[in-house]
């Protein structure tokens, strides 16, 4: 596991850009496996900008979303598939057949969760995996507890999760019960993991998953198990880290080669 510290927000985001503008330059088939929320917009941005003002071709990406609502239309401005549409898709040119969004709305629920799973597989498995953090520690939506081998599946969320995503939503409107989310264990077979966590809000669940107990309580502590996962956090995500020195130094002296650039 890779800890970068960066000085905001969006150095890490523009950080994240460039692991993917790499990775498609290098690979132009590349399978990424893409996040929601406020936390990867200037990621997408970024992405965008690079593809009109440097021609980066989503021509042959293909992707996979992490989550999705159960029961919420597509149309629906909390949906997920309206954020990536509206904050990613409608910019760049990549073909809708190679965009994949969970369902919230498939009539057989764990048919579209095998399926969802295979499609994975078909495209020859995710190459980056742009994650997230909940306050509670979850990735994706998979809360505490969450099996750490789970697949794409239903989820019920927390009270806590429910409130933070109130604000996507109008003000009279409910924030539904339950997802549809990639599991732990398909988040883990991607070859590479980017988890960005800003704001002194994360700092409690960034010092528990990457510097305490392997424990489905926090799910996000499973990424000490990864063997390519790089975590960008800015300094206030970073404040509760005891081991935040080590971490500055180890990054500040890696080989020039190393580095993304």
């Amino acid at each position: 596991m890779e800890i970068i510290i960066v000085p905001d927000a969006q150095s890490g985001c523009a950080y994240a850009a460039r692991m993917i503008e790499k990775l498609i330059v290098r690979k132009p088939k590349a399978v990424l496996g893409l996040a929601t929320g406020s936390t990867p917009i200037p990621v997408y941005q970024n992405l965008i900008e690079k593809h009109q003002k440097n021609n980066l071709d989503f021509s042959q990406v293909t992707t996979f979303n992490l989550d999705e609502y159960l029961g919420l239309d597509p149309s629906h401005p909390a949906s997920y598939r309206y954020f990536m549409r509206e904050n990613l898709f409608s910019k760049i040119n990549i073909p809708e057949n190679q965009i994949h969004i969970p369902d919230g709305l498939a009539h057989d629920i764990s048919a579209h969760c095998a399926e969802y799973e295979a499609d994975i597989l078909k495209a020859g498995g995710i190459d980056l995996q742009l994650l997230g953090i909940g306050g509670e520690g979850h990735i994706g939506f998979n809360e505490p507890s969450s099996s750490l081998t789970s697949r794409t599946r239903v989820k019920t969320l927390i009270p806590r999760t429910r409130e933070d995503n109130k604000r996507f939503f109008k003000p009279n409107e409910e924030v539904p019960h339950h997802v549809l989310t990639m599991g732990i264990g398909t988040i883990m077979e991607a070859r590479t993991i980017v988890l960005l966590a800003f704001g002194a809000a994360k700092a409690e669940a960034i010092a528990r998953s990457l510097e305490g107990p392997l424990t489905a309580r926090i799910p996000a502590s499973i990424l000490q198990m990864h063997q390519n996962t790089v975590v960008l956090l800015d300094e206030a995500a970073a404040s509760k880290l005891e081991m935040i020195d080590y971490y500055r130094y180890v990054y500040e002296n890696k080989c020039d080669w190393q580095r993304v650039k």
